[in-house]
């Protein structure tokens, strides 16, 4: 089956003749036999589903698929991704929808069914790609603090219809590839059994540094010391992302996570004390904050009521700390030390905290990339790996602080992406306002 399982033939084809002309040709649009919308009877760019757990505003439903009928900037006057919206699913419809205004609005049709959606009505898989965005809605939370959104059994059903019509097209999964390892693994199986081309993962390792900055490529790596902010869950996974997304590219590449152990309250302190991470890199974190002037470690110390510290080793023996500093931090930033040299760099990630959160434009031209050439952006590994971390962390937490051995994140690759510093962000409006 795994061989047998392709991309539309046609699709291809076309992928083909648009690399000797520079151009998508019309025939993208004759691969199903669903009646035409507005959307496909436009110029023919690839055909992408939506699935999503809940859509209204600022979820990220809304900050990601909107873009493909509201243009880049959600307001209709910016550039729109070379990519037609062309079925919609949701698995939740608040009393806030907005799916099916939007929906209505842009000629999309809203389906019963993640079958009917990939299908349209048909019995061949009718789209070109698919923007799996299972975040936000009303789900019950994990033993360890985790929203378990339905990813596995949302995957699942878009696998089913893979493996009945025979064919597969690209996936974009937003943020995790699961809330645990075991789920984790089991859309990974799906994944490789199927070849299907596959990436996840958030907005943080497109986004904005200030300054700029990033790891060279080969770079002998010491430690790194990371801020971060709010639940442990949804942001921590961005802290570690971002903490991802500047190690892998480090001499040797990835190799995996050996232990983690995450602190909390006076323990983190105590662990600065005794060097678990080095102090002045956590001094050069707070030099970089956007948003107020730098604080003192006493001043976080006096600010933070609970403070909680992720510290991750690596099977080559780097180390990496992040601290979640509620009530004194609210920004991403991160600090390391070249091994050879002992000089450190530090940086910010920043993100737009206003419509039209302009950050998510990096990330869609990211699975954007994927849907027209049919390769994946940046490596999924990445996205496991950090999964499959935070999921340890968490458990650590629970378990009040116990060191969690990881012999199963022996996750290896190294990776082909570079970033790039996005152009400025346009003027943010009002995050309640369109």
């Amino acid at each position: 089956m795994t061989n047998s399982l392709r991309f539309s033939a046609n699709f291809l084809l076309c992928l083909c003749i648009a690399g000797l002309s520079n151009t998508l040709p019309e025939c993208l649009a004759e691969e199903t036999n669903a009646p035409a919308t507005k959307q496909e009877t436009s110029q023919a760019y690839p055909r992408i589903a939506a699935i999503v757990t809940e859509y209204r505003q600022n979820s990220h439903a809304d900050v990601i698929v909107s873009r493909l009928m509201q243009t880049n900037t959600l307001d209709g006057k910016g550039t729109k991704p070379k990519l037609d919206l062309v079925s919609l699913w949701t698995d939740q419809i608040p009393e806030n929808d907005l799916s099916r205004k939007l929906a209505k609005e842009h000629h999309v049709p809203v389906y019963d069914t993640i079958e009917e959606a990939l299908t349209m009505g048909t019995d061949k898989l009718a789209v070109d790609g698919i923007l799996l965005v299972a975040e936000h809605g009303q789900y019950e939370m994990s033993a360890t603090g985790q929203i378990m959104y339905p990813k596995l059994r949302l995957f699942k059903e878009i696998e089913a219809v893979f493996r009945k019509t025979g064919h597969v097209v690209p996936v974009f999964h937003d943020k995790h590839i699961s809330d645990n390892w075991e789920d984790a693994q089991k859309i990974m199986t799906g994944i490789r059994e199927l070849n299907i081309p596959y990436m996840a993962g958030s907005s943080l390792p497109v986004l904005w540094r200030i300054p700029e900055a990033n790891t060279k490529r080969g770079e002998q790596i010491k430690e790194v010391v990371a801020t971060s902010y709010s639940s442990l869950d949804a942001y921590g996974f961005h802290a570690v992302e971002m903490v991802h997304c500047l190690i892998d590219r480090r001499a040797g590449g990835e190799t995996g996570v050996k232990s983690v152990q995450c602190l909390e309250g006076d323990a983190v302190w105590e662990a600065m004390e005794q060097g678990v991470f080095d102090r002045k890199l956590l001094e050069e974190c707070l030099g970089r904050l956007t948003k107020r002037p730098p604080p003192t470690i006493d001043d976080v110390k006096a600010q933070t009521e609970t403070p909680v510290l992720f510290i991750i080793n690596y099977n080559d023996g780097l180390k990496a700390s992040i601290l979640t500093l509620d009530g004194s931090v609210s920004e991403w930033t991160v600090a390391w030390r070249n091994a050879e040299t002992d000089e450190s760099t530090s940086t910010a990630f920043w993100t737009q905290e206003a419509r039209p959160f302009m950050h998510f434009t990096y990330l869609l031209k990211g699975a954007e990339k994927m849907f027209h050439t049919g390769k994946p952006t940046w490596n999924v590994e990445r996205t496991l790996l950090v999964s499959g971390t935070l999921d340890a962390l968490l458990q650590s937490k629970v378990a009040g602080g116990k060191v969690i051995e990881t012999p199963y994140l022996d996750v290896t690759y190294t990776p082909e992406w570079e970033w790039q510093q996005p152009p400025p962000a346009p003027v943010g409006r009002p995050i309640m306002n369109q």
